[in-house]
């Protein structure tokens, strides 16, 4: 077989026929030629397009992110290793940055939690609140035995 069927295709990426057509309107899927009877027939390689496309996906980049890399591969005539160095780096970058917001904030609740926090206005008049109603963070400090009683 050197064409797959909508269905087909689908199955094969573990995607839905849905899926496969909104990538066609995106252009991250490029057009089948059609039988006689108007049905798409997809090349095989669109398997492997299908699966760098949810790879790419589940890494964190956006569908805009993945056009401009597949532009850049094979499928896309450009070449294989154009770009994808330095736009991983980049979505690494990204990916730390949140980490760190993230972590500052799993930090914050911890510090709320043990500081005994439980009504965000009392808290929000306290000094001694570690959650940052201001915009400098880490400025507030608990009472001795890390309770802060509002």
């Amino acid at each position: 077989m050197t064409a797959l069927r909508t269905s087909e295709l689908a199955a094969a990426a573990g995607v839905n026929t849905e899926t496969l057509r909104y990538y066609e309107r995106r252009g991250l899927l490029a057009e089948p030629e059609r039988t006689l009877g108007g049905h798409r027939l997809y090349p095989k390689q669109s398997v492997t397009v299908l699966r760098v496309i949810k790879a790419a996906q589940r890494l964190g980049f956006t569908l805009d992110e993945v056009a401009v890399l597949l532009a850049a591969t094979q499928f896309g005539r450009g070449r294989a290793d154009a770009g994808l160095q330095a736009r991983a780096a980049a979505k690494l970058a990204e990916v730390d940055a949140k980490l760190a917001e993230l972590t500052a904030v799993r930090d914050t609740l911890r510090a709320a939690l043990a500081a005994g926090c439980d009504d965000l206005l009392a808290c929000s008049e306290s000094p001694c609140c570690p959650v940052p109603f201001d915009t400098e963070v880490g400025h507030r400090t608990t009472r001795a035995g890390g309770r802060c009683g509002c």
